[in-house]
């Protein structure tokens, strides 16, 4: 099945280290992936704060098959930060639904629920989520074709 992965890096990141201490095994779930559908896109979105350890997790992430998407961390004068790509994992979804049979996103977050059910519904496409189960979102479950609950095999 021709099919499009996208990876909210962040979400992935702080459910599976606040949830089991543990990074999730991203080779291991290309192998798995790609042992039963044609990968057609494949897209990492991360932030980028210039740290050396972290631009050798991106880097990690295009040897595997991601194409990583980066976006500068912003640090505002009252202390706050933003570093989010919600629009532009949508924006790329919803482009990508034109040209796939299946969508898998990896995140929890539940902004993503009324884009699911719009690629489902418009698209036609499977969208399958996977995500840490206690920490994605019950409307994302909910709307997903097939949540996939990231566990302990699942991690490094």
């Amino acid at each position: 099945m021709k099919t499009a992965i996208f990876v909210d890096v962040q979400n992935i990141y702080y459910t599976t280290r606040d949830t089991f201490k543990r990074p999730f095994n991203y080779r291991r779930f290309m192998n798995k992936i790609e042992s039963k559908d044609e990968i057609f896109k494949a897209y990492a979105y991360a932030i980028d704060k210039g740290d050396e350890k972290q631009q050798k997790f991106q880097f990690a992430l295009q040897t595997i098959g991601f194409n990583v998407k980066l976006k500068p961390y912003i640090s505002r004068s009252d202390g706050s930060s933003k570093g989010d790509w919600d629009v532009g994992i949508t924006i790329d979804i919803l482009e990508s639904a034109k040209e796939v049979e299946k969508i898998i996103l990896l995140s929890g977050d539940g902004d993503f629920d009324l884009l699911v059910q719009k690629v489902i519904d418009k698209y036609g496409c499977i969208v399958d989520i996977y995500g840490v189960k206690e920490l994605t979102a019950n409307s994302l479950i909910e709307t997903a074709s097939e949540f996939h609950s990231i566990s302990n095999k699942d991690l490094l």
